[in-house]
C-alpha cells in the first residue's frame, strides 16, 4: 500500500494551488516553542483582560466620531465619487467576463484571474477590514440590479416575501460552492467568465424574486462576507438609506464594531465558522500529513473492498479521494460548530447565565471574526505581493494579446518573492494578535451577560482553551510541508 500512496502523491499535481511556495521551509526554532510561546501569550493576555477590563467597559457602548461633515467625509461621501466607483466596479466585472471569453487561456496572463481572485477577493477584503462597508454602495451586482430595476415594466421590489427562517442559508451554500470551485474546480479564465455571467444572472433573478434589499442583505454571499468583515473596520462607511440621502462616515476603535450586534441566526454563525474552517482546510488539504491520512490510512482500510491490484484500484481510490476532500471541506464548519458548542456548554456549567446554548452561540459568534481574518491574511497575503502586483502589467494587456495600452505592460518583469523567514514570523504575530483580540472581545461580551466579573472571567476559560487550540492548530498548518509544486 505504500507504493499506492506514492502513486497517489505523484498523480495529484492538479490539486496544487498557486499559493504554494514550492519548497520546504525549516522553521528558525522548533514548532513546539512557537506553540508554547503563543499559548503563554494568550494566557497572559486573558489574565490581563480579566483583571483590567471592568464592567463599564463591557456595557456595549462604543465611542464613535462622526466624520461626515468634515473634509474627508465630504470628499469620500461625494455622490460623484461613489458614482464613479460604481461605474468602475461594473466595468471591472464586465472586463473580467470579456477577457475570460476572448482573451488568453493562460491564467497568469489573463486580466480576469488576477483582478477577481487577487485584487477583488483578497485586496478588497483587506481594504474592507480597514475602511468598512463600501461594498454595499459599489457592489457591481447590486448596481446592475438597481439599473435593471429602472427599466420600464421591471422592478426589483420582489415578487415574494423573503422567508424569515431562510436566514443566510443561501449565502452559506453559495460560499461553500465558491470555495469548492476555488480549491477543486480547476477554474481558468474561460470558466471564470461564465461563472461570473451565471452569478450575475442569479443575482438579478434573486433580486427580482425577493427584492434587492433582502437578497443582497442575506442571500448574496459576497454581501454577507464583506458585511461581516466591515464590522472590524475602524472607519465605518454607512450607505444612504434613500436615493436622495447622504451616507455617513464614522471613526471608532478597530474591532469594536463586532460588539454592536450579534449573529442573527445559526446560518450566519455557520457562515462565520466556514470563513474560519475553509481557510484552515485550504492550508491543510495539501500538507503531507493530510495526504498520508487518505493514501496510507484510509486507502489501506479500503484495500479489501477496492482490490489488491494497485493499478486497478487506483482510479477508484482517486475518485473516492475527491469525495473525501469535498466532504471534509463541506463538513468543516459543522466540526468547528460542534467544538464551539462544547465550549459553550462547559461555559454554562462553570458560570450559569440563564441563556440557552443557542443564544450564547449567537452572542459570541462575532468574537471569532478576528481569528478568521488573520487566518485569511496569513494564508493568502503573499499572493498580493507575488501575483497581485502583476495587475499593473495586466491593465495594459488585459486579454494577453501583446498590447501596451497604458505603457505598463513591461513593468515588474518578475513577481516579488518575500523572504520566508519574514513571512513566517509575520504569520505567527498575526495569528497571535487575532486570537488576543478575540479573547478581549469575548470577555467584553461576557461582561454584558454576567453581573459579576468573577463569573465573566470563569466563563471565558473554555473560550481561552478554544483560542489556544486554534492558535496551535493554525501554526501547525503553516509549518507543514506541501505535497506538490505544480500549478495547473
Amino acid at each position: 500500500m505504500s507504493r499506492l500512496a506514492v502513486a497517489g502523491l505523484l498523480l495529484c499535481p492538479g490539486l496544487a494551488q498557486a499559493h504554494s511556495f514550492g519548497r520546504l521551509y525549516t522553521l528558525p526554532v522548533p514548532l513546539w516553542m512557537y506553540a508554547w510561546g503563543a499559548s503563554a501569550a494568550l494566557v497572559l493576555s486573558f489574565l490581563m483582560v480579566g483583571w483590567f477590563v471592568a464592567h463599564q467597559e463591557g456595557s456595549g457602548e462604543i465611542r464613535q466620531r462622526d466624520l461626515s461633515r468634515g473634509f474627508w467625509g465630504k470628499l469620500l461621501l461625494n455622490p460623484l465619487l461613489l458614482g464613479s466607483l460604481q461605474i468602475f466596479s461594473v466595468a471591472g466585472l464586465l472586463l473580467c467576463m470579456a477577457t475570460g471569453l476572448f482573451g488568453t487561456r493562460n491564467a497568469y496572463l489573463n486580466f480576469n484571474m488576477t483582478f477577481f481572485w487577487i485584487v477583488f477577493l483578497l485586496g478588497f477584503s483587506y481594504f474592507t477590514a480597514l475602511f468598512g462597508g463600501l461594498y454595499t454602495a459599489i457592489s457591481p451586482w447590486q448596481t446592475l440590479a438597481r439599473m435593471a430595476g429602472r427599466l420600464p415594466g421591471l422592478h426589483m421590489r420582489g415578487q415574494l416575501r423573503y422567508p424569515a427562517g431562510l436566514g443566510c442559508w443561501p449565502a452559506l451554500a453559495m460560499y461553500m460552492l465558491f470555495i469548492w470551485l476555488e480549491l477543486f474546480g480547476a477554474v481558468g479564465p474561460y470558466t471564470l467568465a461564465w461563472l461570473l455571467i451565471g452569478y450575475a444572472g442569479l443575482n438579478l433573478f434573486g433580486a427580482w424574486l425577493v427584492g434587492w434589499r433582502d437578497w443582497f442583505t442575506q442571500a448574496e454571499f459576497f454581501s454577507v462576507l464583506f458585511r461581516l468583515i466591515s464590522k472590524m473596520a475602524p472607519l465605518q462607511y454607512q450607505p444612504p438609506e434613500a436615493d436622495n440621502a447622504r451616507g455617513k462616515l464614522i471613526l471608532q476603535a478597530p474591532f469594536v464594531g463586532l460588539l454592536q450586534s450579534r449573529a442573527s441566526s445559526i446560518s450566519e454563525l455557520l457562515f462565520v465558522l466556514f470563513l474560519l474552517s475553509s481557510t484552515a482546510f485550504d492550508g491543510l488539504h495539501q500538507t503531507k500529513p493530510w495526504v498520508k491520512l487518505y493514501w496510507q490510512d484510509i486507502a489501506g482500510w479500503l484495500r479489501p473492498w477496492a482490490g489488491e491490484n494497485i493499478v486497478h484500484a487506483y482510479p477508484l481510490l482517486r475518485e473516492l479521494h475527491a469525495v473525501f476532500q469535498s466532504g471534509a471541506l463541506l463538513l468543516s464548519p459543522f466540526t468547528y460548530l460542534a467544538t464551539y458548542l462544547l465550549c459553550l456548554m462547559i461555559m454554562q456549567r462553570i458560570a450559569h447565565s440563564g441563556l440557552s446554548t443557542r443564544e450564547l452561540a449567537l452572542r459570541f459568534a462575532y468574537s471569532l471574526m478576528p481569528i478568521a481574518l488573520v487566518y485569511h491574511i496569513t494564508h493568502y497575503y503573499t499572493l498580493i505581493l507575488t501575483q497581485g502586483a502583476m495587475i499593473v502589467r495586466l491593465a495594459s494587456d488585459p486579454f494577453g494579446l501583446g498590447w501596451n495600452l497604458f505603457g505598463t505592460a513591461h513593468l515588474l518583469p518578475k513577481p516579488v518573492i518575500p523572504d520566508m523567514d519574514w513571512v513566517w514570523h509575520t504569520q505567527v504575530w498575526l495569528i497571535l494578535l487575532g486570537h488576543i483580540v478575540s479573547v478581549y472581545l469575548a470577555h467584553r461580551e461576557a461582561l454584558m451577560i454576567y453581573a459579576k466579573r468573577r463569573d465573566a472571567v470563569l466563563s471565558q476559560i473554555p473560550m481561552l482553551l478554544l483560542m489556544v487550540a486554534f492558535t496551535c492548530f493554525g501554526l501547525w498548518i503553516l509549518a507543514q510541508p506541501i505535497t506538490s509544486t505544480v500549478v495547473e
